[in-house]
């Protein structure tokens, strides 16, 4: 009898007799899929390739790996803790902005119900620390980014982030220097997302530039504030997408104050601002 569902892990480790060439090479991976999409076409059984990825977090192996297949899922997370994110980057049948949230167990992954909730359970109001509505997939999270700001040792400062684009940390270190006059050429800077999570999300942008505000001024944010919005080159705090979801998780978990851009909301718990200037004067203590 046929099989309802067949892993394969990994395919960088199967080959085909009839090539001369090493498991993991282009051809070994190419042909290899194609003869187990075929036989699963045929038998009618569904097919689960498991497959390394790159430092970069694109699929290792031929690009057409990714054509072949109808679902690609990417399966993120800190390896030594934290959570694990499921995330749909292809999905011939249906939509990719989703997300599930995971956390290893005794005995295995089990999924988190709340995970807003479980982030910000051991957090200690201090400064370097704010509070973030981001989104995984359409599903919105409140998360802790935390900033370190030391004086630097060495000529060059280090510039260091966890769960963060440091090109990203880079350009939103120049915009607070440039457009607020805090200097911050002699200070090392650490970037932490709390709970192993990968934001790529430009709502981040002001979280991190007050963290980083704040860690350096030593006055940390006021208490039940969320705040999120993207920074432009000018300082400028912009709009971002889904604003209302993100209000609506704030205000479930018990947050008073969300700190958002210019015309967001027009709820009672929202503050607009204009700009990252009027955001630090109006909001660190």
């Amino acid at each position: 009898g046929g099989f309802d569902l067949v892993i394969i892990d990994s395919i960088q480790t199967l080959a085909m007799e009839e090539i001369s060439s090493a498991p993991g090479t282009v051809s070994q991976i190419t042909n290899s899929s194609n003869l187990i999409i075929q036989a699963a076409k045929i038998s009618g059984t569904a097919v689960i390739l498991v497959g390394h990825i790159t430092k970069e977090g694109s699929i290792a192996g031929p690009k057409t790996l990714e054509h072949l297949v109808d679902v690609v899922l990417n399966f993120e997370g800190d390896r030594y803790g934290g959570f694990k994110v499921v995330r749909a980057v292809k999905n011939r049948y249906g939509s990719t902005s989703e997300a599930a949230i995971f956390e290893m167990v005794d005995n295995g992954l089990k999924i988190v119900e709340n995970p807003s909730a479980a982030l910000l359970a051991e957090r200690q109001n201090t400064d370097g620390s704010i509070i973030m509505a981001t989104l995984e997939g359409t599903r919105p999270i409140l998360v802790e980014i935390q900033a370190l700001v030391t004086t630097s040792n060495f000529g060059y400062p280090k510039r260091a982030a966890s769960g963060f684009d440091i090109n990203r940390l880079n350009l939103l270190i120049a915009v607070l220097q440039r457009r607020t006059k805090l200097d911050l050429s002699d200070k090392d800077i650490h970037i932490n997302v709390v709970g192993g999570l990968k934001l790529d999300d430009r709502a981040a942008d002001l979280a991190v530039t007050m963290a980083i505000a704040s860690a350096a001024a030593k006055r940390k944010l006021s208490d039940g504030v969320v705040v999120f919005g993207e920074v432009g080159l000018g300082g400028e705090i912009r709009t971002v997408i889904q604003a209302e979801r993100r209000i609506s998780e704030a205000k479930k978990l018990g947050f008073n104050n969300v700190l958002a851009p210019k015309n967001s909301s027009k709820d009672s718990i929202v503050t607009s601002v204009r700009d990252l200037r009027e955001a630090l004067i109006k909001y660190l203590q």
